[in-house]
């Protein structure tokens, strides 16, 4: 029987999270299937076997159920997830308190380096707002400051050997601080300063930066384009699946681990993802998007906002290994609330 019987809004049962006309719709009789995707393919035409149905409907409403049933089955290449949870998951992520929640408040004072150059920013705009270049960007003094205070003397003349700090893009983590504050609300351009918005005097007044945490957090896994900091393909499935990574550290990160051990679960749970990468002459589409999600999900979103410690394990140039372990701000931010 084709695999028509399975609607064409209903979530793959390759497990990608998509709707099945995004994913695998198509793709069946065209080319190889991943391992899993086969195996459902093959479980529904065996539980297909002896039946009668007397409509169409009737065997379009017993693939639908069988589907149903099997995407409510953890999985193991979800590590412990169901195609179910992992649809909400990436569709869901603030919309699934059965399943996680991300407070609008938190318990504790964070600590990130986004937080440390906003908690900047911040201080610098004060009542009096802060005058942009003529181009809406940060001044240059400020950007200057804020880099020697963010990497200490020593640190700062080693950025800085090659060229100085001249506009707001040559400070990279501040220039992104700056977007990200921005795309949350907490500061504006207006009349020809940046202020800090209401929200966010309100948010620092009543709870400093626990409140202003989780703001940033949403404006940059919703908002915020994470591409920007590379010249990586445009492959915004990492960012999509922000969440999946988030719960692969709060499972295995309390043990330090190599950067690799993440990319292999993401290649796991996700390898149609290989099928978005244009051949390279270079690299093959794996390199490719191991590098890509180890910059984007680990350096520049988990380390950056706080919620894992991403150490480089070597001090070699050009070779981007790290090691990676969580750290207490992320059960602080992002709670699961799932069964082992």
């Amino acid at each position: 029987m084709k695999n028509t019987n399975i609607g064409r809004n209903d979530p793959c049962p390759c497990g990608s999270g998509k709707k099945y006309k995004e994913c695998c719709l198509g793709r069946e009789d065209v080319g190889p299937l991943t391992t899993t995707t086969a195996d459902v393919f093959a479980e529904m035409r065996k539980a297909l076997e002896g039946q009668e149905f007397a409509s169409l409907e009737e065997a379009q409403a017993f693939a639908e159920r069988f589907i149903q049933q099997r995407n409510q089955v953890s999985s193991d290449d979800f590590h412990g997830l169901s195609p179910e949870q992992m649809h909400r998951f990436l569709h869901f992520p603030f919309a699934s308190p059965q399943l996680v929640t991300l407070p609008e408040t938190l318990g504790i004072t964070p600590a990130a380096p986004i937080l440390t150059l906003f908690g900047l920013l911040a201080e610098a705009i004060g009542e009096q707002g802060l005058k942009p270049t003529a181009k809406g960007n940060l001044p240059q003094k400020f950007c200057r400051e804020a880099a020697l205070s963010y990497w200490g003397e020593e640190r700062y003349r080693h950025n800085t050997r090659f060229g100085g700090i001249n506009k707001e893009e040559d400070f990279f983590d501040l220039h992104v601080t700056r977007l990200v504050a921005e795309l949350a609300g907490l500061i504006r351009n207006y009349k020809g300063r940046f202020i800090l918005s209401r929200d966010c005097r309100s948010l620092l007044a009543d709870s400093g930066l626990a409140g202003t945490y989780p703001r940033l957090l949403r404006a940059y896994v919703e908002k915020f384009n994470w591409g920007y900091w590379d010249r990586y393909p445009d492959i915004h499935f990492i960012q999509h699946s922000f969440l999946f990574t988030l719960y692969l550290l709060t499972r295995y990160g309390d043990a330090c681990r190599p950067q690799v051990f993440y990319e292999d679960c993401f290649l796991r749970a996700f390898p149609m993802v290989l099928n978005e990468i244009e051949p390279s002459p270079v690299f093959t589409p794996e390199q490719e998007i191991r590098s890509c999600y180890t910059l984007r999900a680990l350096v520049h979103f988990a380390r950056f906002l706080g919620l894992a410690a991403v150490e480089p394990a070597t001090n070699e140039l050009y070779v981007r290994e790290y090691r990676v372990k969580k750290l207490p701000l992320l059960y602080e931010a992002v709670r699961f609330h799932l069964q082992e």
